[in-house]
């Protein structure tokens, strides 16, 4: 529900309130009246009637201007926070053999992750060449390798 709408709401409720009140005093007035054996300006039960009229009506006061408040007041804005989605850099080729440019092609075709296992059937290489390799390419932090379980995978970096 919008602050308006309570405030309007809170508002309503404080006019019923007052209502009440009123009707309530008079009630009481009237059996305050026919009961009391005083003057019914000296009666003490009418200066007590009196006070809780005027603490009834503070309080609906109270309502009233946080209903207020709620109507007059703007909404915090909602923040929108954007995600931007980073471009992938080019990489830098110049400086880079045959065998590191087709790594790299290798990468960017399966989405610049490969297990190196698999890698290494796509080039034709032993484990120690491709290893040699993937070190180069480390070394130049163009790629990057993580331990899963008894392989390698090859992770091309942004």
């Amino acid at each position: 529900m919008e602050n308006k709408n309570v405030g309007y709401l809170l508002l309503g409720v404080a006019v019923l309130l007052v209502v009440i009140i009123f009707l309530f005093q008079t009630a009481l007035k009237q059996i305050v009246v026919s009961t009391c054996t005083m003057e019914a300006t000296s009666c003490p039960m009418n200066k007590t009637i009196d006070q809780q009229t005027w603490l009834a009506l503070a309080i609906t006061g109270i309502l009233v201007v946080v209903g207020f408040v709620l109507i007059f007041t703007k909404p915090k804005e909602k923040i929108i926070v954007k995600k931007i989605l980073e471009k992938k850099k080019k990489i830098d080729l110049t400086g880079l053999d045959s065998k590191e440019k087709g790594v790299i092609d290798i990468l960017e075709k399966e989405n610049g992750i490969i297990f190196q296992a698999t890698l290494m059937e796509k080039l034709n290489m032993g484990k120690v060449g491709i290893t040699r390799l993937l070190d180069k390419l480390e070394a130049k932090q163009i790629i990057e390798r993580k331990r899963r379980g008894m392989n390698n995978v090859v992770v091309l970096k942004n």
